[in-house]
């Protein structure tokens, strides 16, 4: 049975990754940290895991920023490996982050679905053989609560591109203020946000007289939190390193 730790368990993601760990026979959450100490299923609920007298062996982090440096000194302190899900983290967290992976292993991703990281690889291969030929874009769409635009995924799936791409792509955000044809080895990042949209994500390779897009759309969050726990079984256990989903691809 693998015993996990939840920050943020009071949160939207926190509540969907503990339901479907409930539901599973192999993971059991033993203790939840959050802001909001509201105690809604069967394990206890601390406003700092470093409260609750029971180890894990992993963390689970679906928190925010403020919560990371606390919830990496609990990992660095208790060796316990970290799954890290939170998005908007400034380049200093995300560089603690990758310092703590000498210690410990972190999982970090900006996106826990299986199905991105299987984009992010088809995107890859397309940009080999296709990007010289075409011209790139990406259109995001989350819901309209959403605070940063673009979404990380969409930045994650830009450096796919980039790694690919013949040519070293400049991206482009904003072309309200020009006046100009589209230059070319430029991806333009587009983000939509309205109503309940959980996440859609498009890359379009547009070609002369063709167009190639490749798509996935989450319909809920479980998609998010299937990931995210199946990256905790993943890294349990193993030796300090930064992991992410092409770890897990790479062991499929």
């Amino acid at each position: 049975m693998l015993k996990l730790a939840l920050s943020g368990c009071c949160g939207r993601m926190g509540r969907t990754v503990a339901r479907l760990a409930a539901a599973s026979a192999d993971t059991k959450i033993v203790a939840g940290s959050d802001i909001v100490s509201e105690t809604y299923s069967d394990f206890p609920v601390y406003a700092s895991l470093a409260d609750a007298p029971a180890r894990a062996d992993a963390v689970i982090d679906f928190s925010n920023p403020a919560a990371f440096d606390g919830l990496l000194t609990y990992c660095l302190e208790t060796k316990t490996p970290l799954v890290l899900c939170t998005t908007g983290l400034s380049d200093a967290q995300i560089a603690a982050a990758r310092d703590a992976s000498r210690e410990i292993p972190v999982f970090r991703s900006a996106n826990m679905s299986l199905g991105i990281a299987l984009l992010a690889d088809l995107a890859r291969r397309a940009a080999a053989v296709y990007g010289e030929y075409c011209d790139v874009e990406i259109v995001e769409k989350h819901h309209n609560r959403k605070l940063d635009a673009p979404s990380g995924t969409a930045l994650m799936l830009y450096d796919a591109l980039a790694e690919a791409l013949p040519y070293d792509p400049t991206p482009v955000y904003d072309r309200h203020e020009r006046r100009e044809p589209r230059p070319a080895h430029e991806i333009g990042i587009s983000a939509v946000r309205g109503g309940t949209i959980v996440g859609e994500h498009d890359i379009l390779f547009c070609g002369t007289d063709e167009t190639v897009t490749l798509s996935h759309t989450a319909l809920s969050r479980d998609a998010f939190a299937v990931g995210a726990l199946r990256a905790a079984r993943y890294i349990a256990g193993r030796e300090p390193g930064l992991y992410d989903m092409r770890d897990i691809m790479a062991s499929i």
